[in-house]
Parts: C-alpha cells; structure tokens; sequence
C-alpha cells in the first residue's frame, strides 16, 4: 500500500500538507486545528513511512528524513494521537504473538540491559525536567491547577495512604528510581525500607540522597533483581515498575509478591495500563523502553488470583499522566539547548518525539495508570475508602512527619 493511500484512511482530523519527495504534495485533514505542513526528504523514507509508519514516522523525525516546516512538533503528535482512532487494528500472527513474547522474556541479564538503557541516562538529564524530588512516574492532580511538585507530593501521599502504614513496620520498594519514595515513607510514615533497583546510576544518587538525610539506617537501597528478594514485609510497593516485568513472567512477580507480604500485609502496585491487551508501540520498544509492556487488567488479575492476593482496592487514573507528561514535555523545551550540549540534537528530536507521543497515548489511546491494592486477609485494611482521604490529609499536616 503507498504512502498516500495509508495516510489518507488514518489521518481525517486536523490540518496537515505532507510535502513529497519529488515536489507534489497531500492535503490530510478536516482543516480543523493549528496548521501543519511537513516535509518527507527522500523518496527512501517516503516508502519506509508508508510500510512501517509506527516505527518509521519516529525515526524520521529523529534522523532528518520528516522535517516540520510549519508549527510545532506537539501540535503534529497531536494530531497523529488524535487520528488513532482511526487506524484499524492488524491481528497479529503466532509468529508476531511469539516474538513479542520472547521480547517480554526479561531474564536478569535482560532486564538489566533493559533498565540501562533508559535509566542510566545522565542524572543531568532528568534532573532538568523532573519535579525536585525526581519523581519519574504518574503525578496525583488533585487540583488542575497544581504544580508539578505539588502534584508529585500529592501522588506519594495517596500511595502512602494505601500503604496503610504504621511506625515501626518494614516496607520492601520494588524499583525505587532515585529514592524519593522510600525517603518520604521513612520521614512521613516512621517506616523502614528496604528499596530496590536495577540502574546503577539511580542507585548512586539514591544512596547519597539517603546519607545525607542521615537516613541510611532506616532506608536501605540495593541492586537488586526483585525475583531475588528475600524476607517478609508488612508492606510491599511497586511504583512504575511493573511494566517492565513482562507477560511471561507475571505469575512468578506476584507469586513473589505475595511471598513477601506478611499474613496480615498489603501491597501497592502502581503501573502504566492500556483498556485491552494489546502491543507496545515499534518506535517505543526500539529507542525507549525495549521489553517494556504496559498490560490491560485482564492480563494481571488472573496472576494476582492464583498468587493467593485478594485485590482490596483498584483504582483508575485517567488523565493524571497526560498531564505530568505535560509538565515534563514543557520543561524539557524550556532547557532544550542544554540537554543538547549534554547529548546532540538527534537526542534531543527522539526525547521530543517520545514525550510527545506518551502525553498522547493518555489522552487519545486509552492509556491510563492503574493501582491495585493486594491482601491475604480481607479486613487487613478499612472496609471503606474514606480512610484514603483522611490519611492523606494527615500527611500533609506537618505533626503528621516522623523524627
């Protein structure tokens, strides 16, 4: 099928001229919307476009062969978000079933290389963008008009509420990125935390971070695989981390989460999901997150099941992603010129187009973050939800803070 002919049965909406190599051009749209046009440079990435437009749009715009000429890179991801709605869904071969599985497999030494490569990034990098306490997943919007650090709060907060935590108990972190989570458990909730990563340069900063709290007694960091934890806890918690266990390996995740919970335990586990099971985007799997997979509920409960977990609270965040992701795509803008003197402008196009295209895939995809609150027993938490809020509220009075 030709670039035209793909082009113009998924883009309706929006107003988008695609300049062709060789001089003519498309009209693609409604007219409705900021004006776009847009250049393809080469006869080449015209056909690598139009054979594979979920991984060849994103690395045209990365290596020079898609140039914006008119407006802006958000406004054209926008509009690409906003056409999914259009793109029939292939059915997928055993053969492509087969291969994302095996990609999914993350054994050790994968999942070590798979953290790596976005994770060990340079800590001036996210640094430049995230919230002060370098909280790298979904913010908790209370108010639309919230911060992003205000936000980043809120969301630690909420989770610690759901945590249901007393002084004294142990808390197990299951991906900890640079600290901020476990550091705010010990202060707020007088708890101990044993946190785990796999990215050597989050553990660096996560370690120095809780010295110079002086909190080394009472958070401990490690690299650790979490198929390697040993012990029990009175809390399990897993924030952003999930996505990238795997399909094949979700049985032997909660398996172990429920191996570590104490009788009368609870867990958290926050993660990235989608409203039906599905694929992780080509162009994502290759340059950003490679064995990643963001799994629809019907793909976790039946794990959750035979571990022996009862599910006590299942909560849907909807929006509250797009916009942290919003947050983070503007300020990445705002200190572009010098994220490029770190890496280069090839680096600087990819970061663009991937905050770009996660923003969009929760407003448009049917994208959203899920949390989902397991026990052993069923009056191992209150039996309403008011106690979230209230908790919450507590948190933020500052008697509430544990020397």
């Amino acid at each position: 099928m030709g670039l035209k002919s793909v082009l113009e049965g998924v883009v309706r909406e929006g107003d988008l001229t695609l300049k062709l190599p060789g001089g003519g051009s498309l009209r693609l749209g409604d007219g409705s919307g900021p004006r776009l046009v847009a250049r393809i440079t080469s006869a080449g990435w015209a056909a690598r476009i139009a054979a594979k437009p979920g991984l060849a749009v994103g690395e045209a715009y990365m290596d020079g062969g898609l140039v914006l000429e008119e407006g802006y890179i958000a406004d054209f991801i926008d509009l690409i978000g906003a056409n999914a709605k259009f793109k029939v869904r292939s059915r997928n071969s055993f053969k492509r079933w087969l291969k994302l599985r095996l990609k999914e497999a993350n054994d050790r030494v994968a999942s070590v290389k798979n953290v790596a490569h976005h994770y060990d990034l340079s800590y001036d990098l996210y640094r430049r963008f995230l919230d002060e306490d370098m909280q790298y997943s979904c913010a908790y919007f209370e108010r639309p008009d919230m911060t992003l650090e205000e936000a980043q709060l809120a969301k630690k907060r909420h989770i610690n509420a759901k945590l249901c935590t007393q002084p004294g108990q142990t808390v197990v972190e299951i991906g900890c990125g640079w600290g901020g989570l476990a550091l705010t458990l010990a202060e707020e909730c007088g708890v101990e935390v044993d946190a785990i990563t796999l990215s050597v340069e989050q553990l660096k900063i996560a370690q120095a971070r809780a010295e110079a709290k002086g909190m080394t007694n009472r958070v401990r960091f490690s690299l650790t695989d979490y198929r390697d934890l040993k012990g029990t806890y009175d809390r399990v918690l897993s924030v952003a981390m999930f996505e990238a266990v795997g399909r094949p390996n979700y049985q032997e995740y909660f398996d172990g989460v429920a191996r570590l919970m104490k009788d009368d335990g609870v867990a958290l586990i926050h993660s990235i999901g989608r409203d039906a099971p599905n694929v992780t985007n080509a162009w994502i799997d290759k340059y950003i997150f490679p064995g990643g997979y963001s799994p629809a509920l019907s793909e976790v409960m039946p794990a959750i099941e035979r571990a022996g977990l009862i599910p006590t609270d299942i909560e849907i965040l909807r929006l509250h992603y797009a916009e942290t992701i919003r947050h983070w795509r503007n300020r990445f803008e705002a200190v572009r010129p010098e994220i490029a003197e770190l890496y280069d402008e090839r680096f600087c196009r990819m970061w663009e187009f991937y905050l770009g295209i996660a923003e969009q895939s929760f407003r448009h995809r049917r994208q959203f973050i899920w949390q989902i609150q397991l026990a052993k027993k069923v009056e191992a938490v209150p039996i309403t939800r008011d106690y979230i809020g209230e908790t919450e509220r507590a948190f933020a009075r500052p008697a509430k803070r544990v020397a």
